[in-house]
């Protein structure tokens, strides 16, 4: 059976989802979905024209992709459960990632408020992803909430440091049901690859492909590194060890 990524009873084939944010230009962008193949893309209401002019961001996702849309901008949850709302009835679905972020300085994620945001809408009806600092009692909390999926910040947001809280996100997925969705500070495929080694479940990738000198080749290389790495977790990685252990037997050398 193919190995496919389940999320709010939906399946989908790639564990690889992308950001809108930061491209250059819209048609960058477009390759880049195209090239990953991703079936899962975040948009913010601010950036999508509700009155569809002819420039909209819309236009340039294909139709077969699901739209994630996020509650960028929303510094409480009164605001974030606002633009849901208004993202739902301006026709933008109910897929909604909730980002409640109250700090200009380094951009984390206010989790109270989100899982306060994430309460309202999943009674709602919303499906919820939480763009969240890994925390497991906050985890716990959102699962409660009728979150759809746990989305753990791997570094500050738009730094390309890697997983810098590897091992928060590690319990997260030892220990939560939902799927696990690692955001935020992957800059390059080979972290993407060592998250999904780790066990995650997907991984959200947005300012280090928009940057890119060449988006497209590298949403790509994002893409092959989540399959690279969910293969890898899933043939049961051998542990590491701090001794040496040789490969090939060292008696009976030239038949002694």
């Amino acid at each position: 059976m193919p190995d496919t990524f389940k999320l709010a009873g939906r399946e989908f084939r790639s564990r690889f989802l992308l950001g809108t944010g930061k491209f250059k230009n819209k048609e960058d962008l477009k390759d880049s979905i195209i090239a990953s193949k991703a079936e899962i893309v975040t948009v913010a209401l601010r950036r999508i024209d509700l009155e569809q002019h002819e420039n909209n961001i819309l236009s340039y996702i294909p139709k077969n992709v699901t739209l994630l849309t996020n509650t960028s901008g929303a510094r409480n949850a009164d605001e974030a459960v606002r633009i849901a709302r208004l993202a739902k009835a301006s026709g933008q679905g109910n897929w909604i990632k909730i980002e409640v972020i109250n700090d200009s300085k380094y951009l984390l994620p206010d989790n109270e408020e989100t899982v306060k945001a994430t309460r309202i809408l999943a009674a709602e009806g919303f499906v919820i992803l939480p763009y969240v600092t890994p925390d497991l009692y906050i985890a716990r909390k959102l699962v409660d909430a009728g979150a759809a999926a746990i989305m753990p910040l791997g570094s500050f947001i738009g730094s390309n440091l890697g997983l810098r809280t590897r091992e928060f996100i590690q319990v997260l997925i030892d220990e939560i049901e939902i799927p696990v969705i690692v955001d935020a500070g992957i800059g390059a495929p080979s972290h993407a690859c060592d998250a999904m080694e780790m066990g995650a479940d997907a991984v959200l990738v947005n300012t280090a492909v928009a940057i890119a000198q060449k988006p497209a080749v590298l949403a790509r290389a994002f893409a092959q590194a989540v399959e690279a790495g969910r293969a890898g977790y899933l043939s049961g990685l051998p542990s590491a060890q701090h001794t040496a252990d040789a490969s090939s037997p060292l008696t009976g050398f030239l038949f002694e």
